[in-house]
């Protein structure tokens, strides 16, 4: 072996061996119980971001370890289509070319895209393989495959047929750049500091008038009501009477409705139903007219009067100047708002009313939500269940058609001659209303989330009846950012339910998202965001996946620092270092057979034996529970502290010694043999190479996950460590050279030590042992370890008045942890107010901390 861990070297090789060898397919498994997860599909135009890394490393360490558990471990890659995303892509190349889409036509631009995928579109599934994400790529998929259209044709049209697909005038998110609605998902809302225009209504009888306050006053033009709640005392007799539209002179109505909010401005608010989702519901309830002042382009329309033709930002300002100069201007505020930007150009979203197709959800919400409320499907964790119950009991009708060419053809046509509409899975020719064959199929596509939320089944097959549809679903679990619960999720949950009758998922499993060190949103335009596969150049992919697994924690954000990647690649160079020494004191055959651990195991090999049992049915015990940085902390931790620090120095000797050496080199060979298997699925290259090196040319990949026995070590190992640290400690802080031999007096009363503490003591503490009473006549120093004392003899060894200062410092320190305690315990809204097992825990400190200063005094009063 190398004499350190190199990641690229390591990382270059094994990849391909485990794709060849079949190991990724749950065919590796034949009997196995089927567990499956499908791959959040990654947008075809993307690129892998540390997002993705996190979620895909998760689903990874599910994957891996369930297929050595034996389950037939299924995990279904792809890519999303993703229209707007992709159309822009190639819309831009062409730009470099002074091309557009429409000098090329609508036939020849669709070609144009797939020749980019064909080129272009596989970035992120390279990137997917570098970070050794073990996906089935014999089941690939994408959201345009021809068995996944025929998915989108039928939920469409059955949707259709039951009246929850229909086409209608709505609010939606427009885009004017882009040219098409976009979904909310689409819509990234920033903070700004804008302004809030006060704007006076006069009534048209009588004297007065209503101030409303509004952010958009060139909106204003398509008002057709001024809405104040029910409760508002301030507009009770204004309720049911008309006022006089500024700049227009339109007369609307003042509406009570309970969609107003009391605290906003004024209380009282202008209603344009045409260009905003609240106005529009009011208008609904109301009978308001609906009038477009703001077209596909954002200008102002004819309906806008003078106005008409100026951009709305241009409109906006020549609003408020007419308003000042007729006098129904009462003021302008600073106010800040969040304002919705199209994600892919930036452009402010235009709120419109447009003819549109939609699904009516209410009726497909109701059985999303019982599967939850009944435990068919879990939220892990649970609180975010009231994040999607609160979702589902406030969906609006989802738009779900766009103004683009690339995506999935809406499957509806027009006749020409009747206007009847025709939907239908395949392509009609004759009209059933009046028999012509002049048929125009609706020019818009299906939103990408459309297509996406029919992938935990349509991947499978659907609605063919295939084996991997009957056996892998419904799948096992979904793991996901908790940022697309509403977008994706939910409808997944919906649909699924709706099309085959089985909920998508047993589990979903959320987390948070990646985030810089202080909190912060990572993104390219604030210049924050790290590259994975950059991160991967400097330290490995194996280092980058596990500091993103130990720093997971179920629910919650990531605050990401390179510092943890770092310490993974360190820890890597341990656990390296820890097979060169095991490989060149054992050899195959010293280990037991895969899953045998050795018989009559010493004292130090009992109790790692134990320890081993231990950790690993606590690691599987937080595993199952989807507590995965825990799960992998714990390993770490039991790694590095108990395996490396103790047991392979403790190991050292025994291997030494001729009768002992065979069952600590099978103890050693079979506690890194299971180590390797549990660190397998977070740092799979690392631990594949290792296995090499100490296994028999199997793939560990495919390894039996570890079940170690129940063992007992020896009831003295934790006192005995903390003997020897404490030794250690007492050399540091007298600055003694650990070449330097030390006579310790062992006085063990309740018999904890054996014989065993003595080759231990030599070895890593440095000092031979007697055991007995403590030695009289001359200055000695005690190191206390529960109720074991070495004595050490300080003539010679130590300077004693410099002893003496360093205990009379501990005593002192000690009396100000006490009295610190003490207090607490003394303060009645302490003992009240804090937990049970938190006072009793401070008590035992007390009690502990007199204990430990008596025995200091014991000590100074031994010095003279």
């Amino acid at each position: 072996m190398k004499a350190t861990y190199d990641p690229s070297a390591v990382e270059s090789r094994w990849y391909d061996v485990w794709e060849d060898a079949g190991a990724f397919r749950p065919e590796i498994n034949p009997d196995g119980e089927p567990y499956s997860i499908v791959i959040p599909p990654p947008n075809v135009t993307g690129v892998l971001h540390m997002g993705h890394a996190l979620d895909l490393s998760i689903q990874d360490v599910l994957i891996r370890r369930k297929r050595m558990q034996g389950y037939a471990a299924l995990w279904v890659p792809g890519t999303d289509h993703a229209g707007i995303a992709t159309q822009n892509v190639v819309e831009r190349e062409l730009a470099k070319e002074d091309i557009s889409r429409h000098d090329l036509g609508r036939e020849r631009f669709i070609e144009q895209v797939w020749e980019w995928k064909a080129k272009s579109g596989n970035r992120i599934t390279e990137q997917m393989r570098t970070m050794g994400f073990s996906t089935d790529w014999t089941r690939e998929r994408f959201t345009f495959d021809e068995g996944l259209s025929d998915a989108v044709r039928k939920v469409f049209v059955s949707l259709y047929n039951e009246g929850l697909i229909y086409r209608g005038n709505r609010i939606i998110n427009w885009c004017p750049r882009c040219h098409t609605a976009i979904s909310e998902i689409e819509v990234e809302h920033e903070d700004e500091v804008g302004e809030l225009t006060h704007i006076k209504y006069p009534f048209v009888e009588g004297d007065g008038y209503i101030t409303v306050a509004t952010t958009r006053p060139e909106t204003m033009l398509g008002d057709t009501a001024v809405a104040v709640h029910p409760d508002d005392d301030r507009y009770r007799d204004a309720v049911g009477r008309m006022i006089r539209l500024p700049l227009l002179d339109r007369e609307i109505p003042v509406v009570a409705d309970e969609g107003v909010e009391l605290e906003f401005g004024t209380g009282a608010v202008k209603v344009t139903p045409a260009h905003d989702p609240l106005d529009f519901e009011i208008g609904q309830r109301h009978g308001l007219e609906e009038i477009q002042v703001i077209d596909t382009e954002a200008r102002i329309t004819a309906q806008g009067g003078q106005f008409a033709g100026q951009d709305r930002f241009e409109a906006r300002e020549a609003v408020r100047h007419e308003l000042k100069k007729r006098g129904f201007l009462e003021r302008i505020d600073d106010h800040h708002h969040s304002v919705g930007h199209c994600s892919r150009c930036g452009t402010v979203v235009e709120p419109m009313l447009s003819l549109q197709w939609f699904v009516k959800v209410q009726p497909l919400t109701v059985p999303a939500i019982e599967s939850v409320k009944e435990g068919r499907t879990r939220f892990i964790p649970k609180r975010w269940e009231n994040n999607y119950f609160h979702w589902m009991e406030n969906l609006r009708d989802w738009c779900i058609s766009r103004q683009l060419w690339w995506g999935h053809s809406i499957p509806a046509w027009y006749c020409d001659d009747c206007g009847e509409v025709i939907v239908t899975e395949d392509v009609p020719t004759v009209c059933p209303a009046c028999e012509s064959t002049s048929l125009t199929q609706d020019p818009d596509v299906l939103d990408t989330w459309f297509s996406s939320q029919l992938w935990p089944f349509s991947t499978m097959g659907w609605p063919e009846e295939t084996d991997d549809l009957a056996r892998y679903y419904p799948t096992s679990v979904l793991v996901t950012g908790f940022d697309i619960i509403y977008f994706w999720v939910a409808r997944m949950m919906m649909v699924g339910l709706y099309s085959t009758g089985e909920e998508p998922f047993a589990d979903i499993s959320i987390h948070g998202l990646i985030r810089t060190p202080d909190g912060r949103k990572m993104s390219k335009s604030s210049g924050n965001a790290l590259d994975p596969l950059e991160l991967v150049e400097r330290y490995g992919a194996d280092p980058l996946r596990l500091s993103l697994i130990q720093a997971a924690a179920p629910g919650h954000d990531v605050p990401y620092d390179e510092a943890w990647t770092d310490a993974a690649r360190r820890f890597g160079n341990k656990l390296w270092n820890a097979l060169r020494f095991a490989v060149e004191h054992m050899k195959i055959v010293d280990v037991p057979v895969d899953g045998g651990y050795p018989d009559d195991p010493g004292p130090e090999d009992s109790w790692i034996l134990e320890r081993l049992a231990e950790v690993t049915a606590e690691f599987d015990r937080l595993f199952d529970e989807y507590r995965f940085s825990d799960a992998y902390g714990l390993l770490y931790n039991f790694a590095w502290a108990e395996v490396f620090d103790w047991y392979l120095e403790m190991a050292k000797g025994s291997l030494r010694d001729e009768d002992r050496a065979p069952v600590t080199r099978a103890t050693l060979g079979v506690v890194l043999r299971d180590l390797l298997k549990l660190f397998h699925p977070a740092i799979p290259y690392l631990t594949e190479e290792l296995w090499s090196e100490l296994g028999d040319g199997s793939l560990l990949i495919t390894a039996p996950w570890p079940t170690p026995p129940a063992a007992t070590g020896p009831e003295g190992m934790a006192t005995m460590q903390d003997l020897i640290v404490r030794l250690r400690r007492f050399r540091s802080e007298h600055q003694i050279s650990p070449k330097t031999p030390i006579e310790i007096t062992v006085n063990d009363p309740d018999g904890l030590a054996e014989e065993w503490w003595a080759d231990h003591l030599k070895a890593l503490a440095g000092c031979t042992v007697t055991y007995g009473e403590p030695p009289t006549g001359s200055a000695v120093s005690r190191v206390i370890a529960d109720t074991v004392q070495a004595f050490i003899p300080l003539e010679g060894l130590v300077d004693v008045d410099a002893e003496r200062k360093r205990l009379k410092k501990s005593i002192t320190d000690g009396e100000s942890d006490l009295e610190r305690s003490r207090a607490k315990l003394a303060n009645p809204n302490f003992r009240d107010r804090a937990p049970a097992e938190v006072v009793a825990a401070e008590e035992v400190k007390v009690a502990s901390a007199d204990e430990r200063i008596a025995k200091l005094r014991a000590q100074l009063e031994e010095l003279g």
